[in-house]
């Protein structure tokens, strides 16, 4: 049933609507494809979508058209323009949709290297004796002068100068060890 008729309308009210916009498809729809093949580039898909997203306006609007007139192919062809115009607009304020294949073929960074580096540096660092290590975690990793680390540590700075310049030595021997230096 056509929106704009009663909800009382007739059953034969309904199968009229549905012979007039049958014939209006019949009438209409290739000199509509044609044209509106050439509003879309020859992009058939979008084409046929335009055409019958026309032909439900004109069902909608079909009170108001004149059904007996000379031709409807000017407010087809209006209609038809309008909604390419809108649809290429949509497609202008959003950004463009890529696939998957695309995604899949996109370079990315390989961290494998890094976590390797990062186990190699951790098991080093635990082959260093626990003072070693105390005194490393604080100068360096947690970027403390060694007046700061002897404070945290509760330890004289000389000893904390002493301790980092050891840990340092002993830490190049377990990276040479493990062939991340020479």
């Amino acid at each position: 049933m056509r929106p704009g008729k009663a909800q009382g309308a007739s059953v034969s009210g309904a199968a009229e609507d549905d012979a007039i916009i049958t014939a209006m498809y019949r009438q209409y729809r290739d000199p509509l494809m044609t044209f509106v093949m050439r509003l879309t580039g020859g992009n058939r898909q979008q084409a046929e979508d335009v055409v019958q997203e026309t032909m439900v306006r004109a069902w909608r609007e079909a009170d108001r058209l004149d059904l007996s007139g000379p031709s409807l192919m000017p407010w087809l062809t209006t209609v038809a323009r309008r909604i390419v115009i809108d649809d290429h607009r949509r497609k202008q304020a959003r950004p463009i949709e890529t696939a998957d294949t695309e995604l899949a073929n996109l370079p990315t960074e390989d961290d494998t290297a890094a976590a390797d580096r990062r186990l190699i540096v951790t098991e080093a660092l635990l082959a260093l004796s626990p003072l070693h290590r105390q005194v490393l975690n604080e100068t360096i990793l947690r970027d403390r002068t060694a007046n700061q680390a002897a404070e945290v540590l509760g330890i004289p700075v000389g000893t904390v100068k002493s301790r980092v310049y050891y840990a340092l030595r002993a830490l190049a021997v377990a990276l040479a060890e493990r062939g991340v230096i020479s």
